[in-house]
């Protein structure tokens, strides 16, 4: 595990994180980091969503760490600073999201090798919640997960299911698989297009500007829209993961009531008919509980370490 970049804006607190390289079976580069909290009661595997990188996750690493657990996160294949994979590294892309399994076994084996305490649990968000769903149904070796607004459906914004999967087919055909989807935001990121008032994500404006500002910082790290084949890839997953049955571990899916980016409606229909599972409705909530005002925030974390502690405990 060769050591990698950890980036900091001006004024921020020496990162508590170690980060690293790993490197999956297939090539690809990943970076990955663990927050240890010294004496850990266990370990959470952090699974983050699309577009996003480690240092988005630092502060919440941190609160974790209070509370007794490590943390070990990725960076995605694709995104953050892990290897691109194409030439123009601005969309978001992948070909197939069978292949984010990869980035999950390296992540294991190198739970592994550092020896992170046990019980591990998972906590997922949006797209991470995709990946975790098929990482749980395939053995990821965790006691419990909680996810955030995860990626069991996209909103499509009232476009059928079909025509966004011709649309993204005919894309592909077209030879332009990498190249931003319509209606994704093209190839720069969204957080430096769209005012805070119309965000999609928090309604917290001093944690908005932080994403703002790192964005602008360290644009090497940050993505644009969802490729062509992105969307594909995103559309299939989430066919392939409705007809899954539902793992028997506990756990508890949060949910904003103002959701505009994954589907409530897929999220709401896999936790009825999952009987380890509890929803935890969150009001006045955008897409992004752990980025959101402090109560909202409060109350999702609180609520995620509760899980987390009687999952050990039982």
């Amino acid at each position: 595990m060769k050591p990698a970049p950890f980036n900091t804006l001006p004024g921020d607190p020496l990162p508590l994180a170690r980060a690293f390289w790993l490197r999956a079976e297939d090539g690809v580069r990943l970076r990955a980091a663990h927050w240890a909290a010294g004496g850990a009661s266990g370990t959470v595997l952090l699974f983050p969503g699309r577009t996003e990188y480690l240092e988005k996750y630092n502060d919440i690493a941190a609160e974790l760490n209070a509370a007794g657990l490590d943390v070990l996160a990725p960076d995605w294949r694709g995104q953050g600073m892990s290897d691109r994979l194409q030439d123009n590294t601005r969309p978001g892309h992948v070909g197939d999201f069978a292949d984010y399994q990869r980035d999950v076994v390296e992540l294991v084996v190198a739970a592994q090798e550092l020896d992170l305490p046990r019980p591990w649990h998972l906590l997922a968000h949006s797209m991470g919640g995709a990946i975790g769903l098929a990482a749980l149904d395939a053995g990821l070796p965790v006691e419990s997960v909680v996810f955030s607004a995860p990626m069991w459906g996209i909103d499509l914004r009232r476009v059928p299911e079909a025509v966004a999967m011709a649309v993204a087919r005919l894309g592909i055909r077209l030879g332009r698989s990498g190249h931003p989807a319509p209606g994704s935001g093209g190839e720069e990121s969204f957080v430096l297009l769209d005012p805070f008032h119309d965000n999609l994500l928090t309604g917290d404006g001093r944690r908005w500007g932080r994403l703002v500002a790192e964005a602008a910082t360290w644009p090497d790290i940050a993505v644009g829209g969802a490729s062509y084949g992105w969307l594909r890839a995103a559309l299939l997953e989430c066919r392939r993961l409705a007809a899954l049955p539902s793992p028997a571990l506990p756990a508890l899916i949060a949910l904003g009531d103002r959701e505009r980016i994954v589907s409530p409606h897929a999220i709401r229909t896999r936790v009825a008919a999952w009987p380890g599972a509890t929803m935890l409705d969150l009001p006045d909530c955008r897409h992004e509980p752990m980025m959101e005002r402090d109560p909202v925030r409060s109350r999702f974390l609180e609520a995620a370490l509760a899980h987390f502690e009687s999952a050990a405990a039982g």
